[in-house]
């Protein structure tokens, strides 16, 4: 426990910064929400043909999963916090649609007519009487969309949006129960603050013949009304406030400033803190950091489009997964082949690779190893049918994954099990898999103990680390280049090791170890 409390204490900034952002997003998305859903249900109670089309396309956008829409939205809004505002707001509409439709068509009609008696029109009919009789139906509606946004809105880490999400999955990328702790916990506690504030505007707005008779007296009663309207007041002043400082942190005087970004796991949060240091230290542009992408498709796709600069790919992931060439071994080829296609099809320069080779590699327990004598994956193929293999998504779906891999050595797995991130390195040791992928830099093969299989077959492409940065950007500013070459003739296979090792298994933050490196370097 104690180890808990002083991690927290040491990443109080970074999770004060992170449950602000969190705040703000889920603000404006349970706002556009209340703005759409709640005409939409007054329309849709007048207009009945609409009922049924309108509430049956809000249930089917809640039945799709919320990864699956983020994928959807990625195309059209890019990265970072407009798609993840989209999500949330779409997956927020039904409570509040349902909810205003029924608030006011269960009013009584005794009422409406006495209305419509005194010679209300419809709309005074609707402003004065439907609605403020609704109101009640229409906030319980509010407050479930509004906690359930709390929890959805951890999505907007997986594409840049920030918030808490990004201590979540960086925690289970690491197999960091204190960082999954320190994302999990603050968002629990907002969810459930937001549903006591939703749950005092419930019980205000709800007419005083509606509400339940109690023996307060009238003093106590008025009271505890100013109470709620005061804790709301207080929450009002801090939600402004939040929206102020967030605003002007996001504003850069600097005009000189470029987007970093990185991918989902330990070794891309270091080597881009490495570049996003060296970068502001030894020049007068500012950095504006998107890390903890999801895979190469969201990264490079964010590239295309000018969302982000700059980010560090691999030889044989540009080669086999974007450009879709067959694997092959030859280091120059693949090099030179990316460098002159990216330029020509897409107007990326690839810079000089760096020092490492992320190959690849199939790992299994030291147990596991010497029961089936396994050195190579020659030797996991003829008892591959015996064995549950335990992969990523992304290299379960790509040719220089699995896919190529057991066309190549001729070979089945007994079972085959799609996870993401290091959670397959705890499936692994609680023996529910037996073999995993790894990166040939993970930490997480230190810490563990793991044996590495030899790829007798050469079938894994080389994967030398390559910065790639958009054209207009470097022709913008050249002074980068040199910096990021000489940084990655320092990167070697062991160096990268050990800086992952550091935040796997030390539980060093990324942007302290990255620090550190640049400091022994002399480089800052």
């Amino acid at each position: 426990m104690n180890e808990f409390f002083n991690y927290l204490l040491g990443a109080k900034d970074q999770i004060i910064t992170l449950l602000f952002e969190h705040i703000k997003l889920t603000a404006l998305s349970v706002g556009i929400a209340i703005l759409i859903g709640i005409p939409l249900g007054i329309l849709i109670s007048y207009i009945k043909k609409f009922n049924k089309p309108v509430l049956g396309i809000a249930s089917v956008v809640q039945a799709i999963p919320s990864m699956a829409l983020l994928g959807f939205a990625i195309p059209f809004l890019g990265i970072g916090t407009k798609p993840a505002i989209v999500m949330v707001v779409l997956y927020s509409l039904l409570p509040i649609i349902k909810n205003t439709t029924t608030g006011i068509n269960n009013i009584n009609p005794d009422m409406l007519e006495a209305a419509r008696g005194i010679g209300l029109t419809k709309f005074q009919i609707l402003v004065k009487v439907q609605i403020p009789l609704a109101l009640p139906i229409i906030m319980s509606g509010v407050r479930i969309s509004a906690v359930t946004a709390v929890g959805l809105m951890t999505m907007a880490a997986f594409i840049g949006g920030g918030g808490l999400g990004y201590l979540v999955f960086s925690g289970i990328r690491t197999v960091n129960n204190y960082q999954i702790l320190a994302g999990a916990i603050p968002s629990c506690i907002l969810a459930l603050l937001v549903d006591g504030l939703f749950g005092i505007i419930e019980s205000l707005v709800t007419p005083i013949s509606l509400q339940k008779t109690n023996n307060k007296s009238t003093m106590s009663k008025a009271k505890t009304i100013r109470v709620k309207k005061g804790i709301l007041i207080v929450a009002s002043c801090l939600l402004v406030f939040i929206f102020a400082i967030t605003g002007i942190s996001q504003k850069i005087n600097n005009k000189k400033v470029i987007t970093i970004a990185g991918k989902d796991f330990t070794e891309q949060d270091i080597v881009a803190n490495i570049l996003s240091e060296l970068i502001e230290n030894k020049t007068d542009i500012s950095v504006n950091r998107k890390f903890s992408l999801g895979g190469t498709q969201v990264s490079f796709s964010a590239l295309k489009s000018g969302e982000i600069d700059m980010y560090v790919d691999y030889t044989g992931t540009a080669y086999g997964d974007t450009l879709k060439y067959p694997p092959i071994s030859d280091v120059e080829k693949v090099y030179n082949v990316v460098k002159k296609d990216f330029k020509d099809k897409f107007n990326i320069e690839v810079l000089k690779q760096m020092d490492f080779n992320n190959t690849y590699t199939l790992a299994v327990k030291k147990e596991t190893a010497e029961k089936y004598n396994l050195k190579s994956i020659s030797d996991l193929a003829k008892v591959g049918d015996k064995l549950t293999a335990t992969t990523s998504l992304e290299f379960s779906n790509r040719q220089d994954g699995i896919i190529g891999l057991k066309e190549k050595y001729d070979f089945n797995f007994k079972n085959e099990i799609g996870i993401d991130g290091s959670p397959k390195y705890t499936a692994l040791m609680n023996n529910e898999s037996d073999v995993i992928d790894a990166f040939s830099t993970d930490g997480l093969l230190k810490k563990y103990a793991l044996v590495t299989l030899k790829d007798d077959k050469n079938f894994f492409p080389p994967y030398y680390a390559i910065p790639l940065v958009r054209s207009e950007t470097l022709e913008k500013y050249p002074e980068i280049e040199p910096l990021i070459e000489d940084v990655g003739d320092l990167l070697t296979d062991d160096v990268v090791s050990e800086l992952n090792y550091q935040v796997d298994e030390l539980r060093k933050e990324p942007k302290d170890v990255a620090i550190e490196f640049l400091k022994e370097q002399g480089l800052i």
